[in-house]
C-alpha cells in the first residue's frame, strides 16, 4: 500500500530524500575503502594509545587470514565478547573480510546467557577478552565452538604499556578470574598476539561476499523470552551507514577538513555503537575514543578532557550523569556539533542540562536491531528539544498501523512499522518469530505505539509489548520469569518495568512464595548468578497471589499500577 511522506517536505537542507544505499557491496568493501582512504589518520584511541587505520588494516589482515587457515567455511559465525578496546575494530573487520558473520555477545553476559547465544548462533570461533574466559568455560563443551582466540587488555597497546597494564590487571586489581579452557575435542585456544604473527606469514585470500550475505547477528530480546539473532545483511547495514551520511554529513561538514573525533562510549557489541561509531566513524576516516569502562565518570571525564571532541553518541542515562557531574561542566565544548540520543527516551531535563552546559543539543532518534539500527532521526539543526523521535531518515518509511495492519491518520495512535532497505532480513532460524513481525508489503512491526503529525515527526506514545527498556537495553519480562520459576522456592512471579531516574526503567519482580524462608536476599542472588547486570530487579516484592485474567494469565498491567 502507498505511504505518505509528509517528512521529505521538512528535511533539512542538503539532506536528500534517497541515499546511496548500494554504495558498496558489503561491509569490509567499505572498511576497506576507509583503510586506503584514511591510512594515515587515528582509528581509534585508548588508554592513551591510539592505532591508525593502517594499524587496524594490516591486524585484520592478519587476523582474517589465520581465521582462514582454521578450517572454518565462509559464513561460519564468529562471537566477538569484549568491550570498547581496539581489539574488538580488528576483530571485527577480521571476521568480515574472511568471509565470516559477526556475533556480537555482551561481555558480562552470565553463563545461561552465553550459551544460548552460543548455541543459537552455532558460533565455532570465539575471540574474547581473558577477563571473561572463566565464563566461556563454564559453557564451552555445550557449544560448537572449536577455536577461541583470547585477548588480554594491554595487547595492543604497546610493549611497554601494555605489559603495565596486564600485570595492573590480572595481579593488582585482579579482574581477570583463573580459567581453564578445556583442550579436548580437538579445540584450540590461541593468544591473539600470536595469531596476528602467523596470520602476518598469510595473505588473506579475497572471498566473494555480497550485498545478501549475513554479515552480523545481532542478538535481542524475544517476546518469547528467548533471544533472537536479527539477521543484517551486508545491504542491509551498508545501507544504514549511507543513510546516516546523508542525515549527519550537512551538520559534520561544519567540522571543515580537520579529522572528527566520535566519543564511543557505547558499547561495540550493541547495534547503535556499532553502526554509528564503529562503521560510520571509519567511513568518515574519524577517529573513534574508545571508553571500555563508561560507569567510571570520573575517568571518563578525565579521558574527554584530552581531547576535543565533535560527536557525542549516548543514551540519556549517560548524558544525565555527565551532565551532573561538576568536572564535565569545566571542559571544553566548542568542537561538540552533534550529541545524539538514542537506545531510550532522551528526558528533556537530561537534554535541557546538557545544552546548558555543553552549547550543543541533544538530538534524539530512533532505532532498533532489527534495522541496523537507525530508522528516524530529529533535525541536527534544531536547537530544543522535541519530546518525538524525528523524521524518517532518507530511503525509509514509516507507516503507523491499527492490529489490523491498517494504516491510519495523523496524531492517532498505532504501531510504528518501518521500511527501508536496513530492515534485517528475518530472525535466525525462527521464520516463525519473523513471521510475526514482518506485513506483506515489507514494513517491520516495531511494537512500539506512536503517532505522526502531519510534518511527518513521529512521537512515541506507549509501548505495545511487555518490553522493560533499561539505560538502553532491552528486557523482557518472560525471560526473566522463565528463569526466576525455576527457583524452588517461587511458586510463580512476574515482571514489570517501573519509572528510574537514572535507567530509565527498572525491572519490579513480583514474587508468589512456594517456601515460606524465601527472602529478598536470596532472589537478588539467584537473579545475580543467571541475568546479566541490566536485567536484575530493582525491586522485589513478595505478594500472596498475582492477578489474573479468566483464563489464569497474569496481569502485567494490573502490577504496574501501584496498589492504594
Amino acid at each position: 500500500m502507498p505511504v505518505q511522506a509528509p517528512w521529505l517536505d521538512h528535511y533539512p537542507p542538503g539532506v536528500a530524500p534517497a541515499a546511496q544505499i548500494d554504495a558498496y557491496p558489503s561491509v569490509a568493501a567499505l572498511l576497506e575503502e576507509a583503510f586506503r582512504k584514511h591510512a594515515q589518520r587515528d582509528a581509534c584511541a585508548c588508554m592513551d594509545t591510539r592505532q591508525r587505520f593502517r594499524d587496524i588494516d594490516e591486524m585484520s589482515q592478519a587476523l582474517g587470514a589465520w581465521l582462514q587457515t582454521q578450517g572454518l567455511e565462509k559464513g561460519s559465525r564468529v562471537a566477538i565478547m569484549m568491550p570498547n578496546v581496539p581489539q574488538y575494530l580488528v576483530a571485527m573487520a577480521a571476521v568480515l573480510r574472511a568471509g565470516h558473520v559477526v556475533v556480537n555477545v555482551n561481555p558480562l553476559y552470565t553463563a545461561r546467557e552465553l550459551q544460548h547465544q552460543l548455541q543459537d548462533s552455532g558460533a565455532v570461533v570465539a575471540i574474547v577478552l581473558e577477563n571473561f574466559a572463566t565464563v566461556l568455560e563454564e559453557v564451552i563443551d555445550r557449544t560448537q565452538v572449536k577455536h577461541v582466540v583470547l585477548t588480554a587488555l594491554g595487547d595492543l597497546l604497546g610493549f611497554w604499556r601494555g605489559g603495565l597494564v596486564n600485570f595492573a590487571v590480572r595481579h593488582v586489581r585482579r579482574m581477570v578470574p583463573e580459567f581453564s579452557l578445556p583442550l579436548d575435542r580437538g579445540r584450540t585456544v590461541t593468544r591473539l598476539p600470536m595469531a596476528l604473527a602467523e596470520g602476518s606469514q598469510l595473505s588473506l585470500q579475497r572471498v566473494d561476499v555480497g550485498p545478501d550475505d549475513v554479515a552480523f547477528l545481532q542478538y535481542t530480546g524475544g517476546t518469547t523470552g528467548v533471544s533472537k539473532g536479527a539477521v543484517l545483511l551486508h545491504r542491509n547495514v551498508v545501507a544504514n551507514i549511507m543513510q546516516c551520511e546523508a542525515w549527519f554529513k550537512p551538520m559534520l561538514s561544519k567540522v571543515g577538513d580537520q579529522q572528527l573525533t566520535i566519543v564511543c562510549a557505547l558499547p561495540l557489541y550493541h547495534i547503535f555503537a556499532l553502526t554509528i561509531c564503529a562503521l560510520m566513524g571509519a567511513h568518515f576516516g574519524a577517529m573513534n575514543l574508545l571508553i571500555p569502562n563508561p560507569r567510571d565518570i570520573p575517568g571518563l571525564v578525565r579521558t574527554l578532557a584530552k581531547h576535543r571532541i565533535n560527536m557525542f553518541p549516548a543514551v540519556n542515562t549517560l548524558f544525565n550523569a555527565l551532565a551532573n557531574d561538576p568536572d564535565f561542566a569545566r571542559l571544553d565544548f566548542s568542537g561538540l556539533v552533534v550529541s545524539n540520543g538514542g537506545g531510550m527516551a532522551v528526558q528533556q531535563a537530561t537534554a535541557e542540562r546538557w545544552r546548558r552546559i555543553t552549547g550543543c543539543p541533544v538530538v534524539e532518534g530512533y532505532g532498533l536491531s532489527e534495522t541496523s539500527p537507525v530508522a528516524t532521526s530529529n533535525r541536527l539543526d534544531i536547537p530544543d528539544y522535541t519530546g518525538t523521535i524525528g523524521l524518517p531518515i532518507p530511503s525509509t518509511e514509516i507507516s503507523i498501523r491499527d492490529d489490523a495492519g491498517q494504516a491510519l491518520g495523523f496524531d492517532t495512535p498505532g504501531e510504528i512499522c518501518i521500511r527501508g532497505p536496513q530492515v534485517m532480513a528475518g530472525y535466525w532460524n525462527r521464520a516463525d518469530e519473523t513471521a510475526k513481525v514482518m506485513t506483506v508489503d515489507g514494513f517491520f512491526k516495531t511494537g512500539d505505539v506512536g503517532v505522526m503529525d502531519s510534518r511527518g515527526y513521529v512521537r512515541i506514545v506507549d509501548r505495545k509489548k511487555d518490553m522493560i527498556l533499561v539505560s538502553g537495553f532491552n528486557v523482557y519480562p518472560n525471560e526473566i520469569e522463565q528463569v526466576v520459576s525455576q527457583h524452588p522456592g517461587v511458586l510463580e512471579c512476574a515482571a514489570v518495568g517501573v519509572p528510574d531516574d537514572k535507567s530509565g526503567e527498572a525491572v519490579k519482580l513480583f514474587v508468589v512464595k512456594n517456601d515460606v524462608t524465601l527472602g529478598e536476599e536470596d532472589v537478588v542472588r539467584y537473579c545475580r548468578d543467571n541475568f546479566t547486570a541490566y536485567k536484575r530487579p530493582k525491586y522485589v516484592e513478595f505478594r500472596e497471589e498475582l492477578p489474573k485474567s479468566n483464563v489464569g494469565k497474569i496481569l502485567r498491567r494490573e502490577l504496574r499500577t501501584p496498589q492504594n
